[in-house]
């Protein structure tokens, strides 16, 4: 049930970071929700390994939403770096 509650709520984060990044978004709403999800798995895996959750237990939303906009930034910075 951990997984499942941490992809809804990186869906969300993905459409709260997206929300809050500045200047135009090009991607569209699948990869923003798969990018938020990820974003979620990456905060709830940081925070295990940094001690603040314990196993089985995901990430909140707002660290869920600080993860997903790091993803997001990272790749916005790949897909520039590939275009030119």
């Amino acid at each position: 049930m951990g997984l499942i509650w941490t992809i809804v709520i990186g869906f969300v984060a993905g459409l709260i970071a997206r929300a809050l990044m500045p200047g135009p978004n090009p991607m569209g709403f699948v990869l923003t929700a798969v990018l938020g999800i990820v974003g979620a798995l990456v905060a709830s895996f940081l925070g295990r390994a940094l001690g603040w959750y314990g196993a089985g237990e995901g990430a909140g939303l707002i660290a869920s939403v600080i993860g997903a906009i790091l993803v997001l930034v990272v790749y916005g910075w790949v897909a520039r770096k590939r275009g030119g």
